[in-house]
């Protein structure tokens, strides 16, 4: 199993051995003060190129670089889903739901496998344990697919998985507005007068005439238009003409809408060149970037578009909502789980809930996946009826589609409040405009926060960085504006955008910030709160500070907020943390499903977030209390087996973990880390 190099390459000038170490030089060091009975020699690190599948419990690990991963093709990976279908694999999920060929309502044209012994043959043992719908008194929605058959009292006969999800689980998106959302056909009708009042939506189809214009300086003369006696327009038989053709009078009737002859979705591949090109800057579109709109065409000339229906907030004062009259989100003192990427999921939201979290915020999302109806998008906004004060966090590069967003979430969801994030590290997301990226443009910021905010009564909070570049912090000279723009609260993690997750959060500059902050506006802390002293130091110090967000202290330990609230240092041991993992895989199995994939999907999250708890260091073992963030530990052995095998930093032995929780994982099996925020300071971290 494969590791991030990183966490296993001794630290620079520091050696191996800790036993004549004092905890004060340990400490100077960031290495955790382990008491040294319990100090073991450091394990051996394998320098071959081999995949080392042992999870016998050995501490040799392979280097990052021993698995070569072959990257398919669209294509193939295609050929193999349909493989897969067709085989005993693909059974039909009706027919697994009830164990009954007849059930199917296709028949012999489903094209699933209905080969009930087949399916039998090939599935994997059942694991160990009771089926985690069982055990919550329902029926069991995969049937026959369950991997926990055995238990299941009444044999096959399966309940209804969407009926199971509506029970608990909100926020999923309808079949039909995805189809909307993939043809384009959604309107947004707030969003889009907010953004005129504003004077940030243009002439959305002079955008792609000027690039229409800009690829091709052909002029077409042949086919040009002509009306017949009744006036109406005949178009030429090619189909590219009579696009061209229907913009130029829709231009001439004054309408601001782009549409489309097709009504099947459109192609991804010319429309990302066109908005790259006007999002860019290479295409003066007048500060405009509209979402396009589908509008059916008409041989008729189009009639001017209705707009007397939509009243803009800013032309009627009486409609417009005051920042002050929204409803207001109370987060003083209230122990705020952060939204994390991957581990941030809706089961793990749900452990912290039960550890005593009091709001939660899905994962961040970003905004044109969801605009573009991605159902992989969508399912990090659903909440748990458990989660009673619950926010989204999106990410956005321009005002347009931030607004449009907010008001698409703020119509299909159920959400306290939207968070706009606007400190987002990832080169992926900077790379397009978002996150971080908007620290660098302040008057952008402004767009988006005023756009989204006059859109919705909802909340909208946001969540920054001090800066983009270390040393040249800005929000300072933000914050005493960011009220008037329409934000609710803002979050403030106290490092630069190149420090990503390495030195120590500066929260010196966030009490700066508070204190600069208007009394209306709430201002919350982030960074390195890891223990209920650093939650009680931070509110201590700055009494402007509404509260604290918590992040990776939560990945490391989630009792963190038990601890907050009983104010202890909780020396919890090896099988309560097992209980723990014990409770997300059940969540998990409820969530993503109980059949073979929703176990290896709970397998992988399990084994994402296990890459994070392997840094917690037990209150007993420890010279010095309470353990910081940023310290490595040492290796070192559990008071238990199973608290050594937890403070391993090997991915073999994480796997060794999910086994005794999921089962023996398939052949081929192989792991490593996704995000490289698990890992201390290291060079690509800033």
């Amino acid at each position: 199993m494969d590791e991030s190099p990183a966490e296993t390459a001794p630290v620079p000038g520091v050696s191996n051995s800790w036993a004549d170490r004092t905890p004060e030089e340990l400490v100077a060091k960031s290495i955790a003060p382990v008491k040294k009975q319990f100090l073991c020699p450091p394990p051996i690190r394998a320098c071959s190129n081999e995949q080392n599948d042992d999870v016998s419990g050995g501490k040799t690990k392979p280097a990052q670089t021993s698995v070569v991963k072959e990257k398919k093709s669209k294509r193939q990976l295609k050929r193999e889903r349909q493989q897969a279908v067709k085989s005993a694999v693909g059974i039909c999920p009706e027919v697994a739901k009830r164990g009954d060929v007849s059930r199917c309502p296709y028949n012999d044209k489903c094209r699933f496998s209905h080969d009930i012994e087949a399916y039998k043959a090939q599935k994997p043992e059942d694991i160990e344990g009771d089926c985690p719908f069982m055990t919550a008194k329902e029926t069991c929605p995969y049937g026959l697919a369950c991997r926990f058959l055995g238990s299941h009292k009444d044999g096959v006969e399966a309940g209804d998985v969407s009926a199971h999800r509506r029970s608990s689980e909100m926020n999923g998106l309808s079949k039909d507005v995805q189809k909307l959302l993939w043809k384009n056909k959604v309107k947004f009708p707030k969003a889009d007068a907010k953004l005129k009042a504003l004077g940030l939506l243009g002439p959305a189809n002079s955008k792609i005439k000027i690039l229409e214009n800009k690829k091709d300086d052909q002029v077409v003369s042949n086919n040009c238009h002509v009306t017949d006696g009744n006036g109406c327009t005949e178009f030429p038989n090619n189909s590219d003409d009579k696009m061209e053709l229907a913009a130029e009078i829709r231009e001439e009737n004054g309408v601001d809408e782009t549409f489309s002859l097709d009504e099947s979705r459109p192609s991804k591949k010319p429309r990302s060149e066109i908005e790259e090109e006007i999002l860019s800057g290479e295409v003066d579109d007048g500060g405009a970037n509209a979402t396009l709109e589908v509008v059916e065409p008409s041989c008729t000339s189009p009639e001017p578009e209705a707009t007397a229906d939509i009243v803009s907030p800013e032309s009627d004062r009486s409609l417009k909502l005051h920042p002050r009259e929204k409803k207001l989100i109370d987060f003083r003192e209230k122990l705020y789980l952060a939204p994390l990427t991957t581990v941030g999921n809706l089961p793990f939201r749900r452990v912290c809930k039960g550890l005593g979290a009091d709001i939660t915020c899905g994962e961040m999302a970003m905004c044109t996946n969801l605009l573009q109806g991605q159902a992989s998008e969508w399912a990090l906004l659903r909440r748990h009826s458990s989660e009673d004060l619950f926010g989204v966090q999106i990410c956005g590069a321009y005002p347009d589609t931030v607004a449009r967003t907010v008001e698409l979430v703020n119509q299909e969801c159920t959400v306290d409040f939207i968070d706009i994030n606007m400190g987002c590290p990832i080169d992926i997301v900077v790379n397009k405009g978002a996150g971080s990226a908007l620290l660098t443009k302040p008057m952008r910021m402004k767009g988006i926060v005023q756009a989204a905010s006059g859109t919705v009564d909802c909340p909208i909070t946001i969540k920054v960085r001090t800066a983009y570049f270390e040393g040249k912090n800005r929000i300072d000279s933000l914050i005493a504006d960011m009220g008037n723009w329409g934000a609710s609260a803002v979050t403030i993690h106290g490092r630069s955008r190149q420090q990503r997750y390495s030195k120590l959060a500066d929260w010196e500059y966030v009490y700066q910030c508070a204190r600069k902050a208007p009394d209306a506006l709430p201002v919350l802390g982030n960074g390195d709160i890891f223990s209920y002293l650093d939650w009680n130091k931070h509110q201590a110090e700055c009494l402007e500070l509404s509260t604290c967000m918590i992040a990776r202290g939560a990945l490391v330990k989630p009792w963190i907020f038990t601890e907050i609230k009983e104010q202890r240092h909780w020396d919890i041991s090896s099988g309560e943390r097992l209980n723990i993992l014990k409770d997300y895989v059940r969540l998990g199995l409820e969530h993503w499903g109980s059949d073979t994939k929703g176990v290896e999907t709970t397998r992988r999250f399990l084994l994402e977030w296990l890459s994070y708890t392997c840094r917690y260091v037990p209150v007993g073992l420890l010279e010095v209390i309470p353990q910081r963030l940023s310290w490595r530990p040492p290796a070192y052995f559990g008071r238990d087996d199973l608290e050594t095998l937890m403070a391993s930093d090997s991915a073999a032995d994480w796997v060794r973990i999910s086994e005794m929780l999921l089962g023996k994982v398939p052949d081929g099996f192989t792991f490593a880390p996704k995000h490289k925020s698990n890992s201390y300071d290291r060079a690509e971290n800033g």
